[in-house]
């Protein structure tokens, strides 16, 4: 009886101890990916200074950040190492070398992810911007922990103000529990708070997503060939380089006339501008018939297809919460992995899901970085200040930390919430979630819409060259008539 209970604690501990193997390998590998994506944005300037206080300030604050990234990129990870977990696991139930892919490793991730998203939002990024900012206590020795101390005052009193705004805030909503937890610091207020952090995210992910996936469109067509139709493509190429040619001689001859050296800036930008367009033509005209007519289409329609499978399973989200209450999403203590699939589909409808998954997130951080509220976030190579990092390292932690209640919450994935993601108080309310599914799917339905019907609009515009007119051509002036006329004879 004894040697059984001392090869159950051998096994025991071995299983902990591989559990935190793969765990510690899984994040030094995200860490280094983190840091050079970080070292690729960041201001040179900043860390090679002949200060060497404020380089080694500097160095410390990325860091913090490099950390927040790498727990940001764990956080949308989960769900699809999850889901593609439970496959691995159904496809060979008894492989040897699968054993330590199980419920106990993926449900320690999901801890590790919040207990580090909590750390990094409330603790790390407020103390990498007080210290980057901080110069030390008026009358003490100059030197980093000078700056420590200032930091670390600033964050206690910022944390006392939070707390005091959690207290308040529960007070008002939950009156008696507030009370009677008043002193439950960790098992109350620090879930609430993060409880209040992860519907902010949420909010903010279905204001950025039906956005993103609009612009998606936009920014995959920029980086591809797009086909032209009735377009001649050396014609157009001899004429952008004409032009360009003209706007040169303007400029080598602006030094000679008052009037050419007021206009001088506008015929800089105009040239640019000319000069992008004959870059972009020659790309097209190098680019072999099968990219330029084939891969601008096929890539069109992956996008068009992936965005209409994510507002028809929230469509059907809709009418499983109208009819069956095991639809809400939940949290669960032990993830049975290895038992059934998530998906009614299969593996197939599993690796859609990881997919779709990814997608959303993508969509997501493209259309948060092109409202016109974070633009300014948006970071640039090699350019990007400390602060700025920062405030990128957090917002995107906002957003992926979100992303699987996000998923959940819109009938994605059937993977249910584990640890305490679970335990956010909204979750449980029926009215909150079902709004939510209506507005995603009304607002994803109608950015795809406008989308769609203006990029139609104008190419036909474009290539029956009514572009060209001196009026500027919008949707009211010209009907479909004058686009079928304009064809018609362009055509004979």
């Amino acid at each position: 009886m004894e040697t059984e209970d001392v090869s159950v604690r051998e096994q025991l501990f071995h299983n902990r101890v591989r559990e935190t193997i793969i765990c510690v390998l899984l994040f030094t590998c995200l860490y280094m990916v983190s840091y050079l994506i970080l070292t690729h944005f960041k201001k040179a300037a900043e860390f090679v200074t002949d200060d060497t206080e404020d380089a080694t300030v500097n160095k410390i604050a990325l860091w913090l950040c490099t950390f927040t990234l790498s727990v940001a990129v764990c956080a949308v990870l989960l769900l699809p190492i999850s889901i593609l977990s439970n496959e691995v696991l159904l496809t060979f139930p008894q492989s040897y070398y699968m054993q330590w892919l199980n419920g106990s490793l993926i449900h320690g991730l999901w801890n590790l992810v919040f207990l580090f998203s909590n750390l990094s939002l409330v603790f790390l990024m407020p103390f990498a911007y007080f210290f980057t900012e901080s110069e030390g206590f008026a009358g003490s020795k100059k030197g980093v922990m000078a700056r420590v101390y200032e930091a670390v005052v600033l964050l206690l009193l910022l944390a006392l103000l939070v707390l005091g705004i959690v207290w308040v805030a529960s007070a008002l909503l939950h009156d008696n529990i507030a009370r009677k937890s008043l002193y439950d610091l960790w098992e109350y207020y620090l879930p609430y708070l993060y409880s209040g952090i992860s519907l902010f995210g949420v909010l903010l992910l279905l204001l950025c997503t039906p956005f993103g996936l609009s612009r998606m469109f936009s920014v995959t067509g920029s980086l591809l060939v797009k086909p032209r139709l009735l377009e001649d493509v050396d014609d157009t190429l001899n004429c952008t380089t004409f032009e360009e040619d003209a706007l040169s001689r303007k400029l080598n001859c602006g030094s000679t006339s008052c009037w050419m050296k007021l206009n001088l800036e506008s015929m800089k930008r105009e040239y640019q501008a000319v000069q992008s367009k004959r870059i972009a033509l020659e790309m097209r005209r190098k680019a072999s018939p099968w990219q330029r007519n084939l891969g601008f289409p096929l890539a069109m329609l992956v996008l068009l297809g992936l965005t209409v499978m994510c507002v028809l399973m929230v469509c059907f989200n809709v009418l499983e919460l109208l009819l069956d209450e095991t639809a809400m999403p939940r949290g669960m203590e032990d993830p049975h992995l290895g038992m059934a699939s998530f998906s009614m589909f299969g593996s197939l409808g599993a690796a859609v899901q990881v997919v779709l998954i990814l997608y959303l997130m993508v969509s997501s951080v493209v259309g948060f970085y092109s409202s016109p509220l974070f633009t300014s976030l948006l970071p640039r190579a090699q350019d990007t200040n400390l602060t700025q990092m920062i405030a990128n390292c957090v917002s995107l932690l906002i957003l992926s930390s979100a992303l699987p209640v996000f998923s959940r919450t819109l009938g994605i994935t059937r993977f249910d919430l584990l640890g305490d993601f679970g335990r956010y108080n909204w979750l449980g309310n029926f009215y909150i979630v079902f709004l939510y599914n209506m507005l995603f799917a009304g607002l994803t339905s109608a950015s795809l819409i406008k989308t769609v019907t203006w990029a139609v609009q104008r190419e036909l515009i474009r290539a029956f060259g009514l572009h060209r007119l001196p009026l500027t051509v919008s949707r009211s002036t010209v009907p479909f008539r004058l686009l079928l006329a304009s064809g018609l004879s362009k055509i004979q």
